[in-house]
């Protein structure tokens, strides 16, 4: 049925909680997994008193955002190969997840976004939103919510 799982990982133990059974899925279903991870955009540097001092230019940014989306999506790589499903992964940075992830499942031709879920419910999940509720609300694509 679905030949594309783009699962979305920001690191967190609740999103790394999603990677086994979205490549179970994966491999019941015989399609590809494409994992990715938004880093955010550079805010300059806000705990320092002088602008020189501890400057990372947005090159330097760029390329350690890119290492540290390695190792964030490492785990995803890893199980997919264990289990024999092909593996893409990819990388973003944006102050906007939600959208890099829309983005890269119609990309990638995605027909399936396998996202682990915080479970917060009432008053905390409107106060601290949650991007799976983003990605379900400005996606046609089917997301599959996987609540930890």
């Amino acid at each position: 049925m679905y030949k594309c799982i783009l699962i979305p990982i920001d690191g967190t133990p609740d999103s790394r909680k999603a990677i086994r059974p979205a490549v179970q899925l994966a491999k019941d279903q015989n399609a590809k997994v494409v994992g990715i991870h938004v880093a955010p955009a550079q805010r300059g540097n806000v705990f320092e008193e002088s602008t020189t001092r501890g400057y990372v230019s947005p090159r330097e940014y760029a390329a350690r955002a890119r290492k540290h989306s390695g190792k964030v999506l490492r785990d995803v790589e890893q199980a997919a190969t264990r289990a024999g499903v092909p593996y893409t992964g990819v990388h973003a940075i944006s102050d906007f997840p939600y959208i890099e992830i829309i983005k890269a499942a119609k990309r990638y031709t995605c027909d399936l976004i396998f996202m682990g879920s915080h479970s917060r419910r009432g008053l905390s999940r409107l106060l601290l939103g949650s991007e799976t509720s983003r990605v379900l609300s400005h996606t046609t694509i089917p997301v599959l919510v996987h609540r930890t």
